[in-house]
């Protein structure tokens, strides 16, 4: 029975893994002719202008190096416009001062929240209509971002060097508590495991995936799909928006951005596995039976595989066992293996303390809780009802 839960979905991981080997090389930031990154003050690129749209809902404790950020890019930078939902704890007035500073940014308050709109793609839709019409590009960014001079511009060239429609980058992660460099890691590799890594290029619209806080998409396509309506309802908005831009035949890609722009999303165990797990299931993005499949591989090849490994081993009892009890040993044995290098493939997707001991140590303890993070998956999965910044919505 465990061979026959185990074998597919494992052949089906190790397809995806092997389509890793011809990913995309992470994007570097675009130097000048000094050798410097380039900033704001230098002259890149193609000419085209890019609309930066900052979705914030109480973010003053982390909207200031989002900004400061942004306002370093090159002139591609035509705007940055913060969508505010209301904040009462001093965001627009953080926002309003640093706009002094940089003519580019703008403040935005957005209207009350329709119904079957969720905050984050209403701000981002509110975004996208006042922009400039003689934007060529619109990038949304999230506020607990921190971008690296020569982000845009890279972003842009890579956009279209490969003809990309819609682009989205993965980050590298600013970790700080024990709890967080355990667990986090077992929540990101689920992506993992249920999808290609950042810098393949997937072929099948139900399987593309996107990162919104990095998430660029040109104008003309954003007004055929007029905005995000499509996402509206969506609390994984950046997928579903972006599947279904390629179920519409336009060209959407997922790369590496780790040395580009860096995020720190969620603080502690307890926000790691609530925010976490509520964002990773991905359900308002896929069909049921996706969903089932997903769960059934994030089961057997990445939740049980270490806790069978030592069952079985028990079991084995120095040898004496059958050929389908040793083959189910090799399997998991295999499996677990290879959770093991994935661990070490992802190491540098974050951000590393320059002490050795520190709780970034937990990070290679990841794997020991991977069964909770599926439990997790599983969790949010089925869940209905969701409470999200001071809203409960019913799914």
């Amino acid at each position: 029975m465990l061979l026959i839960l185990q074998f597919p979905v494992a052949l089906l991981l190790l397809a995806r893994l092997t389509r890793g080997a011809t990913r995309t090389p992470p994007i570097q930031p675009k130097l000048s002719s000094s050798g410097e990154e380039i900033g704001k003050s230098d002259v890149v690129g193609s000419g085209s202008k890019v609309s930066v749209v900052v979705p914030t809902l109480n973010e003053a404790h982390r909207i200031g190096p989002c900004l400061t950020g942004l306002t370093q890019q090159g002139p591609e930078v035509h705007e940055i416009l913060v969508v505010d939902s209301r904040s009462t704890d001093g965001t627009q007035a953080l926002v309003a001062e640093m706009a002094q500073q940089d003519s580019r940014i703008h403040l935005i308050t957005d209207a009350p929240l329709p119904t079957g709109w969720v905050g984050r793609p209403w701000a981002l839709h509110t975004g996208f209509l006042k922009s400039y019409a003689d934007s060529d590009w619109v990038l949304g960014v999230d506020a607990d971002t921190f971008p690296r001079p020569g982000l845009v511009a890279s972003l842009l060239a890579e956009a279209e060097r490969q003809q990309y429609d819609i682009v989205s980058l993965s980050p590298r992660f600013k970790l700080q508590w024990a709890g967080e460099w355990l667990l986090q890691p077992a929540l990101l590799m689920t992506l993992v495991y249920r999808f290609d890594s950042a810098g393949v290029l997937e072929s099948e619209p139900e399987r593309v995936m996107a990162n919104g806080q990095c998430f660029l998409s040109r104008r003309s396509v954003l007004v055929q799909l007029d905005g995000y309506s499509c996402a509206a309802s969506s609390f994984c908005d950046d997928v579903t928006l972006a599947r279904e831009a390629a179920r519409q035949g336009f060209q959407v890609g997922f790369l590496d951005g780790a040395d580009v722009i860096s995020v720190r999303m969620y603080e502690g165990l307890t926000d790691t596995w609530q925010g976490w797990g509520r964002s990773l299931d991905l359900k308002d993005a896929a069909s049921p039976g996706q969903q089932w499949q997903d769960l059934w591989l994030l089961i057997a090849t990445q939740g049980l595989p270490l806790p069978l490994l030592v069952i079985l081993l028990a079991t084995w009892g120095g040898g004496a066992g059958t050929p389908m009890l040793a083959a189910a040993i090799a399997l998991n044995g295999f499996l677990v293996a290879v959770r093991l290098g994935m661990q070490v493939a992802i190491a540098n997707s974050y951000e590393w303390p320059k002490q050795f001991l520190s709780p970034a140590l937990c990070f290679w303890f990841a794997p020991l809780v991977d069964l909770a993070a599926v439990v997790r998956i599983a969790l949010s999965t089925f869940q209905r009802s969701i409470q999200w910044r001071g809203r409960v919505y019913s799914k």
